[in-house]
């Protein structure tokens, strides 16, 4: 069954909502975790975005995924599976208003790297960030009912963001490919 994008005009509560849930996973997941990341649309500031709050955990290593998974079930959250063949372990909490996406993710990982960078561009690049805004509208409308056709649309404009982050992180360190 095909299900809807919705995207939706930037919430001023999505920070508050984010720390909330950053506070539940750290008391869940305790000593599991290195580091907690608020990624996607809902972190960067005036972006439309769908009503989800995705967070990056970044656990201690590989080995902590099952345990910290396993933890998270328990909480309530839905287990979507290994994503981006990059050991990012998806879960979902659906009874969370809006929804919470929590990725978990070893160290060092090449997808949570790359979604900081992507975030981080926006956040500081006005116009970069406003042509994100408009090609999500847009391909919301051509795709309502095909969200992985509305993500993989999306890639291209990731992978010139990521190139443009890496070309201006301080020392061209940074390192660049999929993304938010």
């Amino acid at each position: 069954m095909p299900t809807p994008v919705e995207i939706v005009a930037y919430d001023a509560s999505w920070p508050r909502l984010y720390e909330e849930a950053e506070a539940r996973l750290k008391h869940l997941l305790g000593p599991l975790v290195l580091a907690i990341d608020h990624i996607g649309s809902t972190a960067i500031p005036d972006m439309p975005a769908k009503p989800i709050i995705d967070i990056d955990v970044t656990l201690s290593s590989l080995a902590e995924v099952s345990e910290a998974g396993r933890r998270l079930v328990e909480a309530g959250y839905e287990a979507r599976g290994n994503r981006y063949d990059d050991d990012v372990w998806a879960f979902l909490l659906k009874s969370a208003t809006p929804r919470l996406r929590v990725y978990l993710c070893p160290p060092a990982n090449r997808t949570h790297e790359r979604r900081l960078a992507f975030r981080d561009y926006l956040r500081h690049h006005d116009a970069a960030a406003a042509a994100y805004a408009l090609l999500k509208a847009q391909l919301a409308e051509r795709f309502a009912y095909d969200g992985d056709r509305y993500t993989a649309e999306k890639s291209g404009f990731v992978r010139q963001i990521l190139a443009m982050a890496e070309e201006t992180a301080p020392g061209g360190s940074r390192r660049s490919g999929n993304g938010s």
